[in-house]
Formats: structure tokens, C-alpha cells, sequence
């Protein structure tokens, strides 16, 4: 299943979740209304009574308790809801999370803490997503983690501690690589709403408890007894369909999840291991956060122990099997075995560690070396072959090779830019100081609006940062962007504003755009400043192709334009593009002038497609960018970057035509 098919599943979900939501919401309604029937005496016994009932004054009672419920569960849910829509750094933080700041001097020298960083962002890269919010889960030993957010933007990735100690770093490739498989599918938006669904339909339930509670220090409180027990019972509803939605949308996404993490990470080992853990070790994947139960549909595993009937993850040996068929039971008593004894083991991030029952990640030397990463990447001014139809299967879905050029990408980049840009002070010189032009005259113009807005300190910053990236792989540059997002999205909304505004007119300085430029330009706009206000963010629509017939003409001609030299070979890219797209259409090739305020214009309302629109648009960029049968390592930044705005990530490298 692609990741276009994918989007149609999840709004499936919803649907069928919205239903079973709403058939909780009557059951407890009805359940509640017969309740205040018998307190009022307003139970008929047969036809006799049931005239007389229905016209008594009591049947008011019930109309209003009955609209008493429904706003106290809707106004639950709009509660909750409005809770987590600052995205998914919320969730983790309330299951107690830690933050990971890698600008930290204490979190920054912790073996564990860098190893799940380094695993983190390489996957991050590879996936052609920003970095996530990294949070771990301290006093956690089961083995366990999820991610959350309503898009790629405002992902955090949470883990356990029990991961970090009980996991080598291929089992936690693995297991990262799962939960970005739920980052990039879009599960991540479904699982945060449903959490605001279950608190509505739960909130009954906790108000009997709470009333059950209180009425312990008043003698005179028998009914609050009654009404409090009452509620509990009805609030057992409200937690068997919680439970049941869960267990619908959770089950079959698990097994999708470890299938994407294996086809990523071309071993099956990682994951796997990382499952005969939880099934081997006494801790398992248990959590023992209170609030684990409304999250309990977003972990990797079964965090809180439930029955079959509710189920949110199918059972280890089936996932285990599924993954590695050969698997043998007995593995279990051994690793059980094995965790008795501590081991040395030396970790691919060079570090000799000794964690009981760690094996080795690797030999020394393990993690690719900067010389021999670089190989992987094509030389800055090569071209490559694509095909459209493979392209568009690369769309959410990185595969092996993604990976190593994410690692490449990743091990050369110098430490000490990767400082600069899990700085909250400098990460936002780092993205200006990859907007500045090569030109000595326009540079100083670009640096003389810096110290405009920000004074001569940041100034000097930037051209210190500046010095250091001038020699960066083209396909380095995005990515080391997308490193210091997570440091940029703390800044306030006002100085993202400003920010954006002064890396605009650094990008406009010389009088026109480069491709290279706007690509920076839309990443900020589309992965930080999205980020301001994530729930509010439409990541699949229902427009339709013919709808947007003359926004698809100018993305199309805009990219046939610039990656083609001849006007009439991008003429004939146009076509080719389009025909892909709307075959019918009868455009003519006139692209815009002003082609960065046609993107603008035309990118927002292009996201709000229909996943299959969006499958076939991405296809026909394809096919116009690489229509001359070559594309440069700047048309494809461009077509990725075009690609993130229409919330279809692409990874760094291409699938190239054989």
C-alpha cells in the first residue's frame, strides 16, 4: 500500500471511528437518562403509565439532562482537543517526558541520549522530513516508544528508557523506524484526535470517581454516592468503546509499521530483535504512566496489558513471525538468560558501554566515516535518469539506499555545524547564512540587513557559519536546515516573523530567486512556521484536479522551465507533465514570470487535493523535471521541496530509471 493509498485508509478510520464515537455518546446518554428516570420515579409500569409518563413534568428533566450530557461530553472533547494543538511535544510531556536538547552540555556527552539522536535525525533525513522532538520517558524500564503530532512539522518521537538500556542501536533503528512509518502515514494526526474523542466519552466515568471521592467527608452525602456509583458504571461504557475504537484503528497499522521499518532499514533483525525483548524480558513493554490508557493506541507496544477482545496490537508471536519466520520460542528463554549478565559492548557512535544483555552493535569503526560516506551522494553537478512511476512509491516510503545517503548526508556534516544548529541562539543563523549569495557585493548587502535587524554579534555569528558551510554537498544543505528546525521552532511567534521576514529579503537581495534559495525559503515556511499553529494544518483535502487545472499549469510549467535549458524541450516537458496529470486539459506552455509568487499562490491550495489528485500531480512533476531524461541535484531539491509543501515527503535520493 502507497502512502497516497494510505491517506484514504486513515480518513476511513476516522469515519469509523466518528461512528463508534457516536454510538458510545447515545449508549451513554440512554444509560444516563434511565438512571434520572428511576431517581424521579417517572418509570411507567406498562401501556398504563406510558401516556401519562411521557406528558409528565419530569419528561423536561430529561430533555435537559439530556442535553446536560452532550455538552458536558462535547465541551470534554473540545477541552482536550484544544489541549494537545500545539502538537506533539504535549503528549510526551504529559506521560512525563524529558526533553532531549542536544545543545544541553549534560544530554549532549550522554552516550544514549546521542546515540538515539544520531538514529533519530539520520532517519529524519532519509525520510526528507524535519527532525522530531526527541523526548525519552526516564523511569520507564519497559521497552516501548511512539510518536505524536498532527504533521511532520510538530512530530515528536518519544522512547523509553527501557529502550535506550535493552536495545542495541539496529533494534533501535529499527523501532524509530516504525514509529516514522506512523510520522510520515499520517497516523500521528488520526492518533491525537482520537485521544481528544476518548477523553469526551471517559469524562463521565471520571466525574463519578471524583464525586465518589469527595462524598467520603460528608455524612449527609448518600445520594452523591448513588450518582457518583451510578456514573462509574455508566462511565464503564464510555471505556468499553474507548477501548474498542483503539483496538480498530490500532491492530493493522502495527503490522503495516514493522513492515515499512524492515523495508527501510533492509534488515529484519533490528525490529525484530527489539520485539523478542519485550517478549523475552520480565518488564516487557508495560508503561506504568498514569495516563498511559489515552495513549495506549500510539505505542510500539502493548503499554498497558490488554484483554484480546481490546487489543490495540496484534500479539508478539505474530508480529515476530511476520517479520522473521524462522522464529523459534526458545530464543525467548535465551535472551531472558543472557540479560542476567552484563556484557562490553562497542556501540557504532564509538563509545564502549556496559549495559546487561546489550550485544554488540558492531566492530569498531561501524558507524560510516565521512570518507567513506561521501561516495554514496552523486557529485554536486551530476544528473540522473528518474522514473515517475518510481519516484511517486518513494513518497512517505525511503527505502535502504535512502537510508545510507541519510547516514552519508548525516556523518559529514561537521560537528561543529551541528552545533550551531541545536543552538536556540544559532539555529537561526545557521538558515540565514544558507541563504547568503556567493557574490562578494551582495553578500555584504545581505549582511548589512542582518546587522539592520538583529546587530553586529549575529552578524559575525553568520559569517563565522558561513565560512564553515561554503564547501557542504548541495544535497547537505536542506538537510543541515532541517537539523536546526527543532532549535528554530523554540523561538517566539514574533521572532519567527521577523526571522522569516529578514531571510526573505536576504533571498530578494540581489533582485531575483534562486532555486536553491526558494527551496530554503518554502522548507522554513512549510516545517517551522506550520509548526506555530500544527492542528490547524490540512494535510489531505477534497479538491479535485480540474478544480485546480491553472495552479497545477504553473507548478508544472515553472518546474518543465527550469529544468530545461531549451525553451522548446520545456515546452515539450510541459506537456508531458500535464498529460500525466489532467490528459484532457488543453493547456498551453506560458510560465509565470514572477514564478516564486506563483508558487505561493498555487502550492496552498494544491495541498488541500485529494490524496489521489496529489499521487498523480507528483507523478507528473516527475515527468516534467526529468523529461530531457536527466535531472540535477537542484531540479530534484526543487521537486522535494515541492513536495514538502504538499505534504508528500520525498527522501534525498531519487529512485533512478535502471
Amino acid at each position: 500500500m502507497n502512502f497516497f493509498a494510505q491517506q484514504d485508509r486513515a480518513r476511513a478510520q476516522t469515519r469509523r471511528m466518528l461512528v463508534l464515537f457516536a454510538l458510545a455518546v447515545v449508549c451513554i446518554v440512554v444509560a444516563i437518562d434511565l438512571v434520572v428516570a428511576v431517581a424521579f420515579g417517572t418509570m411507567g409500569d406498562g401501556r398504563r403509565h406510558a401516556y401519562r409518563a411521557a406528558a409528565s413534568p419530569q419528561t423536561g428533566v430529561l430533555v435537559v439532562t439530556t442535553l446536560l450530557v452532550l455538552a458536558v461530553i462535547g465541551f470534554s472533547m473540545l477541552y482536550k482537543i484544544s489541549s494537545l494543538r500545539a502538537g506533539g511535544g504535549v503528549v510526551a510531556r504529559q506521560l512525563g517526558a524529558t526533553l532531549i536538547d542536544p545543545y544541553d552540555p549534560a544530554m549532549a556527552g550522554n552516550f544514549a541520549y546521542k546515540r538515539l539522536r544520531n538514529v533519530v535525525e539520520e532517519i529524519a533525513i532519509a525520510s526528507g522530513v524535519p527532525v522530531p522532538e526527541i523526548y525519552v520517558l526516564e523511569d520507564e524500564p519497559g521497552i516501548n516508544a511512539f510518536a505524536s503530532g498532527y504533521t511532520t512539522s510538530d512530530a515528536a518521537v518519544t522512547v523509553t528508557r527501557g529502550c535506550l538500556d535493552k536495545l542495541t542501536r539496529d533494534e533501535l533503528q529499527g523501532v524509530i523506524a516504525h514509529e516514522f512509518s506512523h510520522v510520515l502515514n499520517g497516523d500521528m494526526r488520526l492518533n491525537i484526535r482520537l485521544m481528544g474523542v476518548l477523553f469526551g466519552i471517559l469524562v463521565i466515568g471520571i466525574v463519578g470517581s471524583k464525586m465518589v471521592q469527595w462524598s467520603g467527608r460528608d455524612r449527609d452525602s448518600n445520594w452523591q454516592v448513588f450518582v457518583g456509583i451510578a456514573l462509574l458504571i455508566i462511565g464503564s461504557i464510555g471505556l468499553f468503546f474507548g477501548r474498542l475504537i483503539k483496538a480498530g484503528v490500532s491492530c493493522q497499522r502495527e503490522y503495516l509499521a514493522d513492515a515499512s521499518a524492515v523495508q527501510f532499514t533492509r534488515q529484519s533483525q533490528g525490529i525484530a530483535g527489539a520485539l523478542k525483548k519485550i517478549a523475552g524480558l520480565a518488564e516487557g513493554s508495560k508503561l506504568q504512566s498514569p495516563e498511559r490508557e489515552e495513549a495506549a493506541h500510539m505505542f510500539f507496544g502493548d503499554g498497558v496489558g490488554y484483554s484480546a477482545l481490546f487489543a490495540t496490537h496484534p500479539p508478539l508471536h505474530k508480529r515476530i513471525l511476520a517479520i522473521d519466520p524462522h522464529f523459534d520460542p526458545q530464543e525467548l528463554v535465551a535472551i531472558a538468560k543472557a540479560w542476567s549478565a552484563p556484557v562490553e559492548a562497542f556501540d557504532a557512535e564509538g563509545a564502549e558501554v556496559s549495559i546487561s544483555g546489550l550485544a554488540p552493535a558492531g566492530a569498531p569503526g561501524a558507524r560510516a566515516s565521512a570518507s567513506a560516506s561521501a561516495g554514496v551522494l552523486p557529485q554536486a553537478g551530476a544528473a540522473i535518469a528518474l522514473t515517475p512511476n518510481k519516484v511517486v512509491t518513494q513518497v512517505a516510503h525511503p527505502g535502504s539506499d535512502d537510508y545510507r545517503a541519510a547516514n552519508a548526508i548525516h556523518t559529514t556534516i561537521a560537528d561543529a555545524l551541528r552545533a550551531y544548529a541545536y543552538s536556540a541562539e544559532r539555529a537561526p543563523q545557521v538558515v540565514l547564512a544558507l541563504a547568503l549569495d556567493a557574490g562578494a557585493e551582495v553578500r555584504a548587502k545581505q549582511l548589512a540587513l542582518v546587522g539592520k535587524y538583529f546587530g553586529a554579534a549575529t552578524r559575525a555569528g553568520i559569517e563565522e557559519i558561513a565560512a564553515a558551510i561554503a564547501d557542504l554537498h548541495p544535497m547537505q544543505r536542506l538537510p543541515l536546515a532541517q537539523l536546526a528546525f527543532p532549535a528554530l521552532r523554540k523561538r517566539t511567534r514574533g521572532e519567527l516573523q521577523t526571522f522569516v521576514i529578514v531571510l526573505k529579503q536576504l533571498i530578494q537581495a540581489d533582485g531575483r530567486v534562486q532555486l536553491e534559495e526558494y527551496c530554503l525559503a518554502t522548507l522554513v515556511s512549510a516545517q517551522v512556521i506550520e509548526a506555530l499553529d500544527p492542528s490547524k494544518t490540512i494535510t489531505a483535502g477534497s479538491s479535485k484536479l480540474p478544480d485546480c487545472a491553472a495552479e497545477i499549469a504553473d507548478v508544472v510549467a515553472t518546474i518543465a522551465r527550469y529544468g530545461n535549458d531549451d525553451a522548446a524541450e520545456a515546452a515539450r516537458a510541459f506537456q508531458l507533465g500535464m498529460r500525466e496529470v489532467l490528459p484532457d486539459a488543453k493547456a498551453s506552455y506560458a510560465p509565470p514570470e514572477d514564478f516564486v509568487r506563483a508558487l505561493d499562490q498555487a502550492l496552498p491550495k494544491l495541498d488541500r487535493l485529494v490524496p489521489a489528485g496529489k499521487e498523480l500531480l507528483v507523478r507528473g512533476l516527475t515527468r516534467a523535471v526529468g523529461a530531457d531524461g536527466m535531472v540535477a541535484v537542484s531540479e530534484a531539491e526543487l521537486l522535494r521541496t515541492i513536495c514538502a509543501a504538499l505534504h508528500c515527503p520525498l527522501p534525498p535520493l531519487l529512485e533512478q530509471a535502471a
